[in-house]
């Protein structure tokens, strides 16, 4: 359930159709989107209001200004510049979905080239045993919890942060946990031993709780 908190947009200052209109577009994303595309939207809003612009008057030119402000002046990559474009088409589109808008002035901004290859280089099997050896000597158990769920589980970290104890259950004979995924979805993760054994030191006979 979506609190006012997550809808914040003060942002969108004294105008009250484009506030409503901010919280129509945010309201239709899972609270942890939310709180990136909230923020894409805020830093746009500031640059329309830096140069006296209405959001929901400018043109098609002047959102390619806002990429050309992002690229040459606050130097985001390529990847950055493509995700804050998609957050302010999406804003727009909405606005045309309901109304507020007949075109959207965003619909033909051209979008940097992101390549499909992640640049992000994982921990090579050494590093990742020298994680696992250093969490285990931690003193905080939920430590090789948290390692071992992304690490063996392959979790990220907003899923695993999330997991309760009451999410460790057992599916014909073999221990699982039901982890909430993108999109809301859970998701039926079978435990190794290794990993369950971390997770049990981490709950420590806990019956409710979450596990980091």
């Amino acid at each position: 359930m979506s609190t006012s908190s997550d809808l914040d947009v003060s942002f969108a200052g004294d105008d009250l159709v484009l506030r409503l209109a901010s919280l129509a577009y945010l309201a239709r994303f899972s609270v942890v989107s939310r709180v990136h595309t909230r923020s894409d939207l805020r830093l746009y809003f500031s640059w329309c209001t830096e140069r006296e612009l209405t959001p929901l008057a400018v043109t098609p030119t002047e959102v390619e200004h806002y990429s050309l402000w992002m690229r040459e002046t606050r130097h985001f990559k390529p990847a950055t510049i493509a995700r804050r474009l998609a957050v302010v088409a999406g804003f727009y589109r909405t606005c045309v979905i309901d109304g507020l808008l007949e075109h959207s002035p965003a619909e033909y901004v051209r979008r940097p080239r992101v390549s499909n290859e992640s640049p992000t280089l994982g921990l090579s099997h050494l590093q990742f045993e020298a994680l696992l050896v250093a969490s285990r000597d931690s003193d905080n158990p939920t430590d090789f919890a948290l390692v071992a769920m992304l690490g063996l589980l392959g979790l990220r970290i907003s899923e695993a942060c999330r997991c309760d104890v009451t999410d460790l259950g057992e599916e014909h004979g073999h221990r699982v946990l039901h982890a909430l995924g993108k999109g809301s979805k859970i998701a039926l993760i079978p435990l190794p031993p290794a990993v369950g054994r971390a997770m049990d030191r981490a709950v420590d006979g806990r019956v409710q709780g979450r596990y980091c």
